[in-house]
Parts: structure tokens; C-alpha cells; sequence
């Protein structure tokens, strides 16, 4: 039984991988990869979890984030500097929501058999805290940004999945001078912070960011030009 929650689907990753290199906006085909490709990386993940306190608790709890980052009116009670108020002004500033991403998911994973009832909540859990990894490591939602946060997050998941998406993001941005560097940079951040997966996000919301950061060894948020899709799907026009 476990063997088939573990199955690798390569053409239907492939398949998927082609169409967001072709769209980077297509959000759906990176759940289908990340479906296809994970294997057992949620059980590893979950086996992680439980060799800490924290990740014993949040196993045995199974909190549903989404029910905090749904409440934009709370959120933007938290003072001013809060890693809370980071993430609400990274969704707000690009127009996506935690309902919509988990919308995107469900169309993704449209006929896929669920995974044992541990991993699936720890699938759901990266899901969900994703946008929190951008507020507290500090990238933005455009195309590199979204490319280096993967990076990070393949340094701290070894997902295979993962590393296939970061490729697509790296072959996208080949004409960015910077885009390499900044790619591989979130690589090398990824190696060097605490555990983020393990981490208990709603405890630190009204915590100040800064902190926050303090606390899961990141560093200061890299600057960087911005590399937006309509860029990129512009330039894709004008070669063809």
C-alpha cells in the first residue's frame, strides 16, 4: 500500500511541466507536478515533524492555517512590522488569496488518490504556509521570486518535484542577468535556516518580523529586479 502512494508519474509531471514553462501563470500545472513527482517527500517531511516538540503538537492538532490567513480584518489589526502584517501585504499586493491558492490545488490534483491521512495533512500544510515562507524569507510573487523561494524550499525538502519547477524557473529567466545568482542564493538561504516546515506559523504572526527572522536564522530580504510573467510571455511573442 505504501509503494502506491509513493508513485512517480514523469509523463504526467512532464506533461504539466510543459505547459507552465509555456505559462508561468498557469498555477494548477505546479500542483499537478508537485502531485506527481513528491512521492514519499510528505511522509519524510511528517517523520521530520515528529522528532520535535512542535512538530508533535502540529501532527497531533492538525490546525488548518487557512482559517487564520482567510481573516484579513485580524490580521491587519497586528501592529504595524509583524510578520502577520508582512504576509497581508504580500497577498494584498499580489491580488491572491489562501482560499485561491487551494482552489488552484484542488483543479491540479483533479483525480489523484489521496495520501495517507499524516501526509496529506503535511501536503496541504506546505500548501497553505507558502505564502508565510515569502512574507518571512522575503521574496516577492513575481517569476524569480517565486523560482528562489522554491529553490530555498527544495535546500530544506529535497523534493524532486520541486527541483523540476526551480529548472522551468531557471530556464525562463536564462536572459536576467541577476536571475542565476539570485536562484542559487535562495539555494544556499535555504541550507543555512531553521527547519521552516516544522515551524508553528500562527504562533508568530503578531510576532515583528524581524524577529521572526532572527529566530529561523534568515536573512535580510534580498533586493532584486523584479521579472514578471507578461514580461516574459511578451518576450516569448516577440521571438516567435
Amino acid at each position: 500500500m505504501a509503494k502506491s502512494h509513493a508513485r512517480i508519474e514523469f509523463g504526467r509531471a512532464f506533461r504539466a511541466a510543459r505547459t507552465l514553462a509555456a505559462d508561468p501563470d498557469d498555477l494548477p500545472q505546479v500542483f499537478t507536478i508537485i502531485e506527481a513527482l513528491s512521492g514519499g517527500t510528505m511522509q519524510r517531511i511528517a517523520d521530520r515533524m515528529a522528532k520535535s516538540e512542535t512538530g508533535r503538537k502540529l501532527l497531533a492538532e492538525r490546525p488548518d492555517i487557512v482559517d487564520v490567513l482567510v481573516d484579513r480584518e485580524a490580521l491587519a489589526r497586528l501592529p504595524e512590522g509583524t510578520l502577520g502584517r508582512a504576509y497581508l501585504a504580500f497577498v494584498e499586493r499580489e491580488n491572491i488569496s489562501a482560499e485561491g491558492i487551494r482552489a488552484a490545488a484542488v483543479r491540479g490534483m483533479t483525480g489523484r488518490t489521496p495520501l495517507p491521512e499524516t501526509a496529506e495533512w503535511v501536503h496541504a500544510r506546505m500548501r497553505d504556509t507558502h505564502d508565510l515562507w515569502h512574507a518571512a524569507v522575503g521574496y516577492q510573487g513575481d517569476v524569480l521570486g517565486e523560482t528562489a523561494l522554491l529553490a530555498f524550499s527544495l535546500a530544506q525538502t529535497n523534493n524532486p518535484a520541486i527541483a523540476l519547477i526551480v529548472a522551468i524557473g531557471l530556464m525562463k529567466t536564462i536572459g536576467k542577468p541577476e536571475a542565476r545568482q539570485v536562484i542559487l542564493d535562495g539555494f544556499r538561504r535555504g541550507k543555512k535556516a531553521a527547519w521552516l516546515p516544522g515551524q508553528d506559523w500562527a504562533s508568530m504572526l503578531a510576532l515583528p518580523v524581524d524577529e521572526v527572522r532572527r529566530r529561523l536564522s534568515l536573512e535580510a530580504p534580498p533586493r532584486y529586479t523584479r521579472v514578471n510573467s507578461s514580461e516574459l510571455k511578451a518576450a516569448a511573442g516577440a521571438a516567435a
